[in-house]
């Protein structure tokens, strides 16, 4: 296996709490698999401090290519609280998660340097109170091929280090499989040649 096919995130939502100058930072990290589930955590976030004064956020999320990120100030001092909170999800190699940092003033102004260490710590103490998973990144193929090919078929899926989501035998054999996404064009050449072509492959 890759290691490409190898990611960080988050198992499940934790929450961390810090005080600054009497104003709170509520920091809350989640996993999203997907930029609709991320926005979906923030707008909860929101509703569920709905009294606060800004809801800070940034997610990143695994594609084929690279991370698709994104970040918003949400009312504070352009730079002050997106770009420090994505910094630290950077800096820790976390995909697939989204913090949103909640924010209620507290009377006293922070100064941008300060706005900066307060989003950045709030992060860190999220991250640190989150159970940290490795994860790999798979992508579902279906295969048909002939009965005779099962056995074959089977070692080869475990030695790309793969496995079987759901199997159907009628007149043939019918697998759905989960491959490390970096292995997939050379599993797919593999089994072709394996099955002289006698295979229908897709996902």
């Amino acid at each position: 296996m890759s290691a490409d096919d190898i990611f960080y995130t988050v198992d499940n939502v934790y929450e961390a709490e810090i005080k600054v100058k009497a104003s709170r930072f509520i920091g809350t990290i989640a996993p999203a698999v997907s930029v609709e589930e991320a926005e979906s955590f923030v707008h909860h976030i929101a509703k569920t401090y709905y009294d606060a004064t800004h809801h800070c956020y940034a997610f990143r999320i695994r594609t084929v290519t690279q991370p698709y990120e994104r970040f918003s100030d949400a009312g504070e001092p352009a730079g002050t609280a997106g770009p420090p909170i994505m910094d630290v999800l950077r800096g820790r190699e976390l995909i697939n998660v989204a913090v949103v940092v909640t924010r209620y003033f507290g009377g006293t102004k922070l100064g941008k340097g300060g706005l900066v260490r307060a989003y950045r710590d709030c992060t860190i103490e999220a991250i640190g109170s989150a159970r940290i998973v490795q994860q790999v990144d798979y992508q579902p193929v279906s295969l048909r091929f002939d009965y005779e090919w099962t056995g074959q078929v089977m070692r080869t899926i475990e030695q790309f280090q793969g496995h079987v989501i759901s199997s159907q035998y009628d007149s043939g054999t019918e697998l759905r499989v989960n491959l490390p996404r970096s292995r997939i064009k050379q599993f797919t050449d593999q089994i072709i040649e394996l099955t002289s072509g006698q295979i229908t492959i897709h996902s």
